[in-house]
C-alpha cells in the first residue's frame, strides 16, 4: 500500500500526515457527502487540492461526485493537466474525471487528440487511460459494445510510442476495449502487429484468447 500525504481536514487543518489510499478515499467520500448539494464548491476545492500537490484527495474527491467533475469546463480540466507526475495521479486524473467528462460531454474528441502529441509523457498517458471509463462498466461506462471507435483513435495516434508508460496504457486501453469488443480489438492489432510494441501485442493477445492479461500467473487485475 503507498502512502500519500493529504490535507487534514476538521480541527486540524493544514497539518499533513502519511495515509493509505483507504484512508484518502474514506475522507474524499466525508467530505463529498458534507458537500451534496454544493457540487462546484466541491470540484473547487478537489481543483485546488490537487494545485496544492494533494492530488490523490482531490481526485478521490470527484471519484466520489460526479456531479463535481460535471461541473468542470475543459480548460479547468486541461489545467490538471500539470499536477500529473506519475502512473497512480494520471491514472486516477483519467479514471475519476477526465474519461468521464469525456464520456459525459464535457470533454471533446480533439482535446484528447491534442494530448496525444504532448511532449509530456503523463499527459500521453492520460489520453490512453482516458478511454477506460468509455468501455468499464465499473468506471460507469454503459455503451454495451464499448466505444471502439474514439478508443482506437486514441490508440492509433500513439502505436509507436515506446515510452514504457505510455506502452502499458496502450495495453490497457485494448485490454478493456477487448472486454466490450473483442472484434475491433483483433482487428486493430492484425492491422498494427508490425508497429506494436511487444509487450502489447502479447498482453492484447492473451487477453482475447484467453480473458487474463498474464495466464498462468497469479494477478490481481487483467
Amino acid at each position: 500500500m503507498h502512502p500519500w500525504n493529504l490535507i487534514r481536514f476538521g480541527p486540524a487543518e493544514g497539518m499533513r500526515l502519511v495515509a493509505t489510499i483507504s484512508t484518502v478515499r474514506a475522507r474524499a467520500r466525508e467530505i463529498a457527502r458534507a458537500h451534496r448539494d454544493r457540487p462546484r464548491a466541491l470540484a473547487e476545492m478537489a481543483v485546488r487540492l490537487a494545485g496544492d500537490g494533494e492530488e490523490q484527495l482531490g481526485f478521490e474527491l470527484f471519484r466520489a461526485s460526479r456531479q463535481a467533475v460535471a461541473s468542470l469546463g475543459a480548460r479547468q480540466i486541461e489545467a490538471l493537466l500539470g499536477t500529473l507526475h506519475d502512473w497512480n495521479s494520471t491514472d486516477c486524473f483519467a479514471c475519476f474525471v477526465s474519461g468521464v467528462a469525456w464520456r459525459e460531454g464535457s470533454l471533446s474528441d480533439a482535446a484528447v487528440a491534442r494530448w496525444c502529441v504532448s511532449k509530456n509523457l503523463w499527459t500521453r498517458r492520460a489520453a490512453l487511460a482516458s478511454t477506460v471509463p468509455l468501455n468499464l462498466t465499473a468506471r460507469g461506462a454503459t455503451a454495451p459494445n464499448g466505444e471502439a471507435a474514439r478508443t482506437l483513435a486514441v490508440c492509433e495516434r500513439l502505436v509507436d510510442d515506446r515510452e514504457d508508460m505510455v506502452v502499458k496504457a496502450l495495453s490497457w486501453a485494448l485490454r478493456v476495449l477487448a472486454m466490450k469488443d473483442p472484434r475491433a480489438v483483433a482487428g486493430f492489432v492484425k492491422k498494427h502487429e508490425h508497429r506494436l510494441a511487444a509487450r502489447v501485442l502479447r498482453e492484447t493477445r492473451n487477453k482475447l484468447t484467453t480473458g487474463l492479461k498474464n495466464p498462468g500467473k497469479t494477478v490481481r487485475g487483467a
